[in-house]
């Protein structure tokens, strides 16, 4: 089985007719996220995918294997929810409230785009947005700090977490406090699922389970 363990780094130049001939190899999101997969090229190959950690791979990567030969990585098709508003307003709202809960989005000029998800759906209907599924490839923003996700155990993520959770708050009037406490006993608790493997399956799909003790 050949191991496929490099990326070719922009802005690397390639005849279009190398690229032309390379096999291709279709991934879905959270595959291409995977430090270490065994997959299936599209010519029906099996390879074993051998990345550096941390890596997230994009349609059009160019990659090489142990042989030398190269391998074009396709984005799948993968259901997603598209989600549109009449007002960039909506739209920013949508947003935030996605962020709130870790969520990865794909962010166009003028829609959002996560993955297929019933009680995200539902939280974006009461907000206002057109919410619609389709079959499409899925290309989260990458993390502004140059990884993907942001860890608890990051040095300044209970700073920004924190700081995240008071403006939340600050903007939903509608959560009173408990009444004769003034919120003094109001309390967050937040659980975080994380599907990290750390191990040989390595994967930015997180899911986060938020529970809110009163």
């Amino acid at each position: 089985m050949r191991t496929i363990d490099k990326r070719i780094a922009p802005p690397a130049k390639l005849a279009a007719s190398l690229v032309a001939r390379a096999p291709t190899l279709t991934l879905a999101y959270d595959e291409r996220c995977k430090s270490r997969l065994a997959a299936t090229l599209d010519t029906g190959e099996a390879v074993a995918l051998v990345m550096p950690r941390g890596t997230v791979l994009a349609d059009a990567d160019i990659l090489v294997a142990d042989d030398g030969a190269l391998v074009r990585v396709v984005a799948a098709a993968e259901t997603v929810v598209v989600v549109r508003a009449r007002d960039t307003l909506a739209l920013t709202r949508a947003a935030y409230h996605l962020g709130n809960r870790h969520t990865p989005v794909e962010i166009g000029a003028d829609y959002l785009k996560l993955a297929a998800d019933a009680v995200l759906e539902a939280m974006l209907s009461r907000l206002g947005v057109d919410v619609e599924r389709a079959t499409l490839p899925f290309h989260p923003e990458a993390g502004a700090y140059g990884g993907g996700h942001r860890h608890g155990h990051d040095a300044t993520f209970a700073e920004d977490y924190a700081l995240a959770q008071q403006v939340f708050a600050q903007r939903h009037g509608d959560e009173k406090e408990p009444a004769g406490n003034g919120g003094a006993d109001h309390v967050h608790s937040h659980d975080h699922d994380h599907d990290h493997g750390h191990g040989e399956e390595d994967s930015c799909a997180h899911n986060h389970r938020h529970s809110h003790g009163h």
